[in-house]
């Protein structure tokens, strides 16, 4: 855009080095409406060469050997770690999370721990077969050029776990994050990928015919997608006159049910953390909270004590726990849920109503006498909002736990770890959590049940499915 003077230019890294873009966006800091820096606008051209530029490195990325394959992981960990104070700060900027506690420190180190992770993953030869008859090898080899659509809610932290598994297995990439987070992801994978062979990794901003390019792509042989699920089927969609494979992490409008047998004040803060990390907005994070009758009451009001000791504001001053919603589409959205809840019988303990002045700040709100039908419960909010429902009989909240379709993750507290563990066996999710939610480690698989996910990431299974398997079978 021809007169903007405000804010640095970023730049894309397509083939080796920056690529101009001719077009401009601004990007504004949620927590203040100031503008922090001026995005590129991608375009299909620039996806096409960025996707010509990986397959051409894919071979000889492939070629190298398992060890300097690990040890290009182990180098960019050491690169995120030089970079982790500039790449937290622009991250709070863009993105609105604290500096400090579980924000933008805390994801940039996640990022580097993933990396030395995958380092240690292998995927050696397996042996079927080996008789008088034949020798049959099992090996998994790269499937080609990925393509990576990362989201806004942990940008960097989610492209890691995009590119780590991808160039570990021996694949290159292409990579294109959410046009809310546009500027911390191009300067990360900046850095990463100057470190890398030329056009093994490369980042293309958001613009028009960018996704659509990259989903559509017969050079683009998978894609690792982290968003809802509504985009996901699409992705699918698209995809399928490739016959692309496909990972994709989407919704998750997760259940947590709390048995009479707990402390209130002891599971009081695990809960709130399991809703409320990076506010609310992580797909993992416990969205709907089912309370038995006896305790519901003592839960409500350790966690309203809770919520309205917890400091709010701008991320870059470090007394602040919590930041602001992101992005003004998911402010409405917390806004609508919240308005609805009262006229749909749910009862507003804290919170509410958006925070008066700049920035898109939503204080914590918990809605009482919650029930299945209302919005609030049935929509996933995506931030700082909890339903908390009331029940009875555990067959009825495990019920209402599975009525839904977006199963990525639940949890079930308890004193009784055998009890916790039948309930957890009947619940539709992918990673069931007794006493804790929404934890993620690089060498657990993760993934869900239903519309919330295709397939899983991290561990050895999260490596495995960036490649192939080739069998070699040898008569004797």
């Amino acid at each position: 855009m021809d007169g903007m003077t405000q804010g640095e230019q970023f730049h894309m890294f397509v083939d080796g080095q920056h690529k101009q873009a001719e077009e401009s966006r601004e990007v504004r800091d949620p927590a203040t409406g100031e503008v922090i820096g001026l995005a590129p606008v991608g375009t299909r051209s620039d996806l096409d060469a960025a996707v010509a530029a990986a397959k051409r490195a894919q071979p000889g990325w492939a070629q190298q050997s398992d060890e300097v394959r690990a040890q290009a992981c182990r180098k960019l960990a050491n690169i995120i770690d030089d970079h982790s104070a500039e790449l937290a700060q622009l991250l709070t900027k863009e993105q609105g999370k604290p500096l400090k506690g579980i924000g933008s420190e805390f994801e940039l180190g996640g990022c580097s721990a993933w990396l030395n992770a995958t380092a240690q993953l292998a995927l050696p030869v397996e042996v079927i077969q080996d008789d008088d008859a034949a020798r049959v090898e099992k090996r998994y080899v790269p499937l080609g050029v990925i393509g990576s659509i990362t989201p806004w809610n942990w940008p960097l932290l989610i492209a890691i776990w995009h590119i780590a598994p991808s160039i570990r297995a021996g694949n290159t990439v292409v990579i294109k994050p959410s046009p809310y987070t546009t500027l911390s992801t191009l300067r990360m994978v900046e850095l990463l990928a100057a470190a890398l062979p030329q056009g093994v990794l490369n980042v293309v901003a958001d613009g028009e015919g960018v996704a659509e390019g990259l989903t559509t792509h017969k050079d683009v042989d998978k894609i690792i997608f982290t968003g809802s699920t509504e985009t996901g089927k699409k992705i699918m969609v698209a995809a399928a006159p490739t016959l692309k494979k496909l990972t994709l992490e989407m919704g998750g409008n997760d259940a947590g049910i709390v048995l009479p047998d707990v402390d209130p004040k002891a599971v009081a803060e695990g809960i709130f953390w399991g809703a409320f990390i990076n506010n609310g907005q992580t797909c993992a994070a416990l969205k709907r909270l089912y309370v038995h009758d006896d305790i519901y009451d003592e839960i409500c009001s350790e966690l309203a004590q809770l919520a309205e000791t917890m400091p709010m504001g701008p991320g870059l001053d470090e007394s602040n726990v919590l930041g602001p919603i992101q992005n003004e589409m998911q402010f409405q959205k917390v806004t609508r849920l919240a308005s609805s809840s009262p006229t749909e019988g749910g009862r507003v303990i804290t919170g509410g109503a958006p925070r008066e002045g700049k920035g898109f700040f939503f204080p914590i709100t918990l809605i009482a006498d919650a029930r299945e039908g209302m919005a609030c419960v049935d929509e996933e909010q995506f931030g700082p909002l909890l339903p908390i429902i009331r029940f009875t009989e555990v067959d009825d909240a495990i019920r209402q736990a599975n009525s839904l379709d977006v199963d990525l993750a639940a949890s079930v507290w308890s004193k009784d770890i055998d009890r916790a563990l039948a309930i957890a066996e009947r619940l539709v999710a992918g990673t069931v959590y007794i006493n804790k939610h929404g934890e993620v480690a690089p060498h657990i698989p993760f993934g869900g049940a239903r519309y919330s996910s295709m397939g899983v990431e991290f561990g050895i299974e999260g490596l495995k499915s960036c490649t192939n398997i080739k069998v070699y079978n040898i008569a004797k």
